[in-house]
């Protein structure tokens, strides 16, 4: 509409289009419309690797299970770690409705003979990062075998309650100094 009245064209004018022979705008278009379908396809392609990059197709290596009384932030496709080193994945989880505790059952990767008093913790990557398992191998001579519990587990240490408890504390602390400072 501004081209319009710009060119000081008549409202029922419209402009013409222009063809090979009168200017470039056709190639322009088709330029434009070329490099647009290359960037949605560009997109899209990232878009699916996102996707299929978070799968870690299927289960390799044995299979663990551990019962945990808190797993806050693990899920499904978490790592499983052995000295920083990811050795596996989480495959499912689920409560088990006697006890209430998380039942978490995780893949080692095959060529790892975990010992059968290890231990495995629930920990996180950073202050905001993702939950992880991490394996931390015991000494004893008898390996855990597929299928197998470990029986030596932390759960998942919230950062909510540590904070609670802290600013308690502190407050505690003050209020028993200005008890002690007042006569």
């Amino acid at each position: 509409m501004f081209w319009f009245i710009l060119s000081g064209a008549k409202a029922c004018e419209y402009p013409k289009p222009m063809t090979a022979l009168s200017g470039t705008r056709p190639r322009r278009d088709i330029l434009e419309l070329t490099t647009g379908f290359l960037v949605l396809a560009a997109l899209a392609a990232l878009l699916a690797l996102a996707v299929l990059g978070r799968s870690h197709g299927g289960a390799e290596g044995y299979t663990l299970r551990a019962v945990f009384s808190q797993i806050d932030g693990l899920s499904v496709g978490s790592d499983v770690r052995l000295a920083g080193i990811t050795v596996g994945h989480v495959t499912s989880e689920k409560v088990d409705p006697k006890n209430f505790r998380a039942e978490v059952t995780f893949t080692v990767r095959d060529g790892i003979a975990l010992p059968t008093d290890s231990a495995a913790i629930v920990t996180s990557d950073s202050l905001l990062g993702g939950k992880y398992i991490a394996l931390s191998p015991g000494g004893d001579e008898k390996n855990l075998t597929p299928g197998a519990v470990v029986a030596q587990t932390q759960g998942a240490i919230s950062l909510e309650q540590l904070l609670s408890k802290f600013i308690f504390s502190v407050t505690d602390s003050l209020d028993k100094s200005r008890k002690a400072a007042t006569p």
